[in-house]
């Protein structure tokens, strides 16, 4: 009995990114629980207490210069107020490399970290993603800390164990038990992530977000970022970030990027409906349809065109854009991606380049000054590369509104706000905006295309 109960053991803590998992099969595995993994796998997980200041909304009123020369410029002025968030991170590193959710530290001024041993550290967003909901931390002066190693969660299977460990509600470190309920979800994820996830039962609340969801050998399986609910608790449908990307944001960390760079397919998609298969005599409605290419894109380069299916990347199925992305993503940028096409009834095997997206044309970024009306906006030819960052439409085309300034955010433009005229004059070119802008009358109109909406913005100097 003892011999069975150490090779238990054994087996249970054993870490490697390769272990298969474990289903009990006897009473003695059944009785032993998950104290082992849980006892191996929790220091690595850590609180997060981020503190961010967000600037109070100030009346108009009290700009009005009636009450500014009596009472002076400072009356009535917005006071800033401090927001204090609470979450969870996973170390993935001795040396203070630590991974959470974009929305927990993101915004944070200031951050603190503390283990379960009580020990603090600071530290500081080193690269962050708001659309994914991924951010990396770095720890101040951290050494020969315990972390978890990542399993390939391209292996993970519908039924698996899971255990979420992470700080719901602040009542500390808290563990939670469930299976892996599906994989592959894409659109279904709530909050700032988009993309492709997994999907547990394992309660996840407020605080876990940024927690670890491990296997029973106490390897990461993935990130906890959202949950679907009505209520705001738990009702046992929770997201979370897979391993495998999770590690290519590691790698760019240490490579020293601030903003994580994925491969540019230079394409818009749509998943294959029954309708869109019976159309184009599909037996079964698989893969992804090229709706639109960019004439930059490297798909396009190596031979794909609108209406192609594309069904597998490197070998793995694919079913919806942001599962392409994500597939594409992990390989990683600077190599090549096998994609499978269907053409009709050919299917062939396509190698794709990976590469950033292109910064051409020049964006020629240029900002105003204080001889134009709306000093501090910056504006910038489109190209793949601001299409990318701004989320564009794939054929937009013109100048486009990169920061709008404090001036410009009052006349109400907003980041991605594309500028076609000033004044009834059509804008071209980055520098044709301050042209416009300075000495422009005593009034100004300027149209715009906002999602593609027309929309025009009139005011008064």
């Amino acid at each position: 009995m003892r011999n069975l109960l150490c090779s238990l053991l054994l087996a249970t803590c054993a870490v490697s990114a390769h272990a298969e998992t474990k289903v009990p099969n006897s009473q003695a595995e059944i009785s032993l629980g998950f104290a082992p993994v849980v006892k191996q796998a929790a220091p690595a997980v850590v609180n997060i207490y981020a503190k961010i200041v967000r600037q109070g909304r100030g009346n108009a009123l009290f700009s009005d210069p009636f009450f500014q020369d009596f009472f002076g410029n400072g009356f009535g002025a917005p006071r800033p107020r401090v927001q204090n968030s609470l979450g969870s991170g996973v170390i993935l590193s001795e040396d203070g490399y630590v991974v959470s959710n974009y929305h927990v530290v993101g915004a944070a001024t200031e951050i603190r970290i503390v283990t379960t041993d009580r020990r603090e550290y600071s530290a500081s967003v080193v690269l962050g993603d708001k659309e994914s909901d991924i951010a990396i931390l770095r720890l101040d002066e951290a050494e020969d800390l315990p972390f978890l190693a990542m399993r390939d969660s391209d292996l993970v299977e519908v039924g698996e164990l899971a255990l979420a460990i992470g700080n719901p509600f602040g009542v500390g470190q808290t563990v939670s038990s469930g299976i892996i309920s599906g994989l592959a979800r894409t659109g279904t994820a709530t909050g700032n992530a988009r993309g492709y996830f997994i999907q547990t039962d394992a309660p996840i609340n407020p605080g876990n977000s940024g927690g670890a969801l491990i296997d029973v050998n106490g390897d990461l399986i993935g990130i906890n970022t959202s949950i679907l609910t009505r209520s705001g608790g738990s009702n046992g449908i929770g997201f979370a970030i897979p391993a495998n990307l999770v590690a290519e944001y590691l790698q760019q960390a240490r490579a020293g990027n601030d903003r994580f760079v994925s491969p540019w397919a230079g394409m818009s998609g749509q998943h294959m409906s029954a309708d869109i298969a019976e159309s184009l005599g599909l037996v079964l409605p698989q893969g992804v349809v090229i709706s639109d290419l960019h004439p930059l894109s490297p798909l396009g380069e190596a031979g794909l065109k609108v209406g192609d299916v594309v069904t597998h990347v490197d070998g793995k199925e694919v079913n919806s854009p942001a599962e392409m992305k994500f597939r594409m993503s992990i390989a990683g940028v600077g190599g090549t991606s096998v994609l499978t096409r269907l053409r009709g009834d050919a299917k062939t095997e396509v190698e794709v380049e990976l590469i950033p997206a292109p910064d051409t044309p020049a964006a020629d970024e240029t900002t105003l000054d204080e001889d134009t009306v709306l000093p501090g906006l910056v504006v910038a030819r489109i190209n793949p590369a601001q299409i990318t960052r701004l989320g564009l439409g794939l054929s937009q085309t013109g100048i486009v509104v990169v920061e709008p300034g404090p001036y410009g955010a009052r006349a109400g433009l907003r980041v991605g706000d594309v500028v076609t005229a000033i004044n009834g004059e059509t804008v071209q070119n980055p520098d044709d905006v301050p042209r416009a802008l300075t000495d422009p009358g005593r009034r100004v109109q300027i149209a715009l295309q906002r999602g593609g909406q027309a929309v025009t913005l009139r005011f008064r100097l």
